[in-house]
């Protein structure tokens, strides 16, 4: 019976590592191809051609701060509440009211207001603990307004699944905004002779340096959100 057991168990490991060789061995061959950027970026361009001017700009938050995620949506963030002045922001992130002098989402705002946005437009939902929760809690406050045309501000990965969460809440018109990173022109890295080459050096070969690493790092993410679609469809969030 035991050594039953412990045949059954070796072969569930060794199963289980080759499952997890296959995977990793997947996402390195995809790390060489464009695909995993074209899935994030149609992820995080869902619903970005705004039709109406947005009522709340929703900035979604994203880890403790600072944090590279948080940043990013502060900064979009900033620059929609700019570019549509009229419109309210509501800064989306847990923290207990009795603390919140400090809290992320005070930091969040305060990010905001350093990039010229006044402290009396921005809002904050403290109570959503996740994407679902924080749709509905939300809801709960400007839904049932006659206007409520919402922008969201969070992460290109998070954004498909973000907007179909709210539009499940009962939102109608929900666009949004990601924030993508800047990035740098891949020729500054090269010297004027290593542009003529054909071939480089492994260690200064920009694909290798960068690119490949860049691109395994999102298929990763997408992993973890497509888990997320699937698991928000079955539950019927989204």
């Amino acid at each position: 019976m035991i050594k039953r057991l412990l045949h059954t168990a070796h072969l569930f490991i060794k199963w289980l590592l080759i499952s997890f060789g296959l995977v990793f061995l997947t996402l390195l061959v995809l790390s060489f191809t464009s695909l995993p950027w074209n899935v994030f970026h149609y992820l995080g361009t869902y619903h970005d051609e705004i039709l109406d001017e947005p009522d709340y700009i929703i900035v979604m938050g994203a880890g403790g701060m600072p944090h590279k995620a948080g940043l990013m949506r502060c900064h979009y963030g900033a620059l929609g509440a700019h570019t549509y002045p009229e419109a309210k922001v509501i800064v989306a992130m847990p923290a207990h009211p009795d603390n919140f002098e400090g809290s992320d989402p005070h930091l969040m705002s305060r990010e905001i207001q350093i990039k010229g946005i006044d402290s009396t437009r921005i809002l904050f939902e403290m109570q959503g603990t996740n994407t679902y929760t924080q749709a509905h809690e939300i809801y709960n406050m400007v839904g049932s307004k006659e206007n409520r045309n919402l922008l969201i501000v969070t992460s290109p990965s998070h954004m498909y699944r973000c907007i179909k969460t709210f539009e499940k809440c009962g939102f109608e018109n929900v666009y949004g905004l990601p924030a993508f990173e800047g990035y740098l022109d891949e020729k500054t890295l090269l010297t004027e002779k290593e542009k003529e080459q054909k071939f480089t050096s492994p260690d200064r070969n920009i694909n290798f340096r960068y690119n490949m690493w860049t691109y395994l790092i999102y298929a990763i993410t997408l992993i973890r959100e497509g888990i997320a679609i699937v698991w928000y469809t079955l539950r019927g969030y989204m």
